[in-house]
């Protein structure tokens, strides 16, 4: 988008803040790579996502489009319309690598944002967890940060003490070892599936949850094969 139509955005004073939800503040690691879930409204199913870097809006630079991909290879954007959300990759971070906004582009007007930053420390980047339907799942996040930590879904609520819910599903918390911030999900469902965050007041580390059906062992097919093959023999035998 052109710096003139930012700079008219900023004197119209349509921050946009409710159009998007992000993480605010992610612990990363310098040369790793980490995924930004950003949530939009359903009016902008249909509209142009794209991820701006910079601090300041008015002079930020368009780094990579869902309509035009980043030939660099750095930057890479998908949108799941279903969920409506839109999701950023920075490949090979670097220090100065800190500012960036999640955009929707609005046609003829001005583009609703969301400001985020990387902060380089030692927690972990994005993890993905794999749970299955009816069992319970648990994510480790290992932190720096002293004090209560929170766990929350992009879009929904938190569970700030040692136990609640989510979407109906329990969520159970606790410091497991020194700065690992444990979370176990119980009695999961596919509709569990999605992104979450470990939080500590500003700092976020985003997980993605993925929830299916749990796939048949190779010892249970073993047996199957086994109990096969015994009646066959039973009935050669006849």
């Amino acid at each position: 988008m052109a710096v003139y139509a930012r700079i008219i955005y900023m004197l119209t004073g349509l921050t946009g803040v409710h159009s998007i939800t992000t993480v605010s503040k992610v612990s990363v690691k310098t040369g790793k790579s980490i995924s930004i879930p950003c949530l939009y409204e359903s009016q902008y199913k249909y509209h142009v996502k794209y991820l701006c870097e910079g601090y300041y809006w008015n002079s930020c630079s368009d780094v990579v489009k869902t309509n035009t991909a980043d030939p660099s290879g750095k930057y890479s954007i998908s949108d799941d319309k279903k969920q409506q959300i839109f999701t950023v990759t920075i490949n090979q971070l670097a220090y100065e690598n800190t500012d960036y906004w999640c955009v929707v582009e609005i046609n003829n007007g001005a583009d609703y944002r969301k400001y985020f930053k990387l902060s380089v420390t030692s927690g972990k980047c994005t993890s993905l967890i794999t749970g299955y339907i009816g069992e319970s799942t648990t994510i480790r996040c290992h932190h720096s940060y002293s004090g209560e930590m929170k766990w929350c879904r992009l879009g929904r609520n938190c569970v700030t003490g040692s136990s609640g819910s989510i979407d109906g599903t329990t969520v159970t918390t606790y410091m497991s070892e020194p700065n690992v911030f444990t979370v176990t999900m119980s009695g999961l469902q596919s509709e569990d599936s999605g992104w979450y965050w470990c939080a500590k007041e500003d700092i976020q580390i985003p997980v993605y949850l993925t929830v299916t059906e749990k796939p048949i062992t190779s010892e249970y097919s073993n047996l199957s094969v086994n109990y096969i093959l015994l009646i066959l023999h039973r009935l050669m035998r006849k």
